[in-house]
């Protein structure tokens, strides 16, 4: 089982309960809204819509992080730990966490990147990336018409290029102008003209080259089938993303942090592996070994009839299937496939 410093069972959350009260902190911002309620709890910023968003709420209730949010607020106080959860756009949860506004978030690796373009990290300002949450994988590519002759991203240089993520694209084609202009190295002059338009749209980015506004755009895929079903092709990609979680350089309660941590991280554990029971004859052990090796080493106990084992491992889930099979055939017996609920790795 895994440790937060000394944070164990419901004493560990007492005490994190009564540090807050102690560090009581000033947020004009949200206490208009519920008076001085927000005053003794960590922030957490979480993606008030779109396709993060009920996710999101997904990780939160696995992590029992007990709340009711009131449909007219974008705040929500957390019944079972000092923490109040802030609604906010994706986009905007990397500036309040950066500011240290908001103690954790969680947004998009893309949004991260798209402020850090305006907002560079410091030493006591920015974020830091705590955790990949592995869901909400996409890609911000550039998309051209798939019909049309432009095949690679400089072919848009000194065109229209229409995206949400304004920052990111001008870096990337300040960057192909500058090699195109012979700076091998990649380095580019930030007062420079840019030569080639970019445009900001808030939504129905792919729509852009159909209406005639863009030649080509920069937008999030994750299929493909929205950007196929609007006639673009991908040409190149700027960035990759996934959902991850983040935390202001100095929060107000890393104890709690860490906590909070290591709950969303046994859910995330959980969710990628199962648990795989099985018997098999003690001379087998080191081959069965081999296909379920677990995250440290399988469970193994002697079962009354001698010669016989019983092994428990963590699998991949998506791997699974295939362990079965091969331990069928080696003769295990009394395989038992359990789903996880939650785990504390250690790791």
């Amino acid at each position: 089982m895994g440790h937060t410093n000394g944070i164990n069972g419901a004493n560990g959350v007492q005490e994190i309960a009564q540090r807050a009260r102690q560090g009581s902190r000033s947020l004009p911002f949200l206490t208009d809204l519920l008076g001085n309620s927000l005053n003794d709890r960590l922030l957490f910023a979480v993606p008030k819509k779109g396709r993060l968003h009920q996710a999101c709420l997904d990780l939160l209730h696995g992590s029992d992080i007990q709340f009711h949010r009131h449909s007219r607020l974008d705040i929500a106080l957390v019944k079972n730990l000092p923490l109040a959860l802030v609604f906010l756009p994706a986009a905007d949860i990397p500036t309040f966490v950066g500011e240290g506004r908001v103690d954790l978030g969680i947004t998009g690796r893309d949004q991260v990147a798209e402020h850090e373009c305006v907002t560079p990290p410091t030493a006591t300002t920015g974020v830091d990336e705590v955790l990949d949450l592995g869901f909400g994988k996409c890609s911000l590519q550039v998309q051209v018409p798939a019909k049309g002759d432009l095949t690679k991203p400089e072919d848009l240089i000194g065109k229209n290029v229409v995206t949400s993520f304004t920052n990111l694209t001008e870096q990337y084609y300040r960057r192909l102008e500058a090699e195109q202009a012979g700076n091998t190295d990649g380095k580019t002059n930030g007062d420079a003209k840019l030569k080639t338009v970019i445009k900001y749209v808030g939504g129905s980015v792919e729509a852009a080259c159909a209406l005639g506004v863009a030649d080509g755009i920069v937008d999030l895929v994750e299929s493909g089938e929205t950007m196929r079903a609007a006639g673009l092709k991908a040409i190149s990609t700027v960035i990759s993303s996934s959902a991850i979680l983040i935390k202001s350089k100095h929060p107000s309660d890393p104890k709690l942090v860490e906590l909070i941590t290591a709950r969303i991280k046994g859910v995330i554990t959980a969710q990628k592996y199962v648990l795989c029971t099985y018997n098999i004859e003690r001379s087998k052990l080191d081959t069965a070994r081999k296909i379920t090796p677990g995250r440290r080493a399988p469970t193994v106990n002697a079962l009354e009839e001698d010669g016989w084992v019983a092994v428990q491992a963590m699998v991949l889930r998506k791997d699974i299937a295939i362990a079965m099979d091969k331990l069928t055939e080696i003769g295990a017996s009394d395989l038992i496939v359990t789903k996880i609920e939650n785990s504390r790795t250690g790791d």
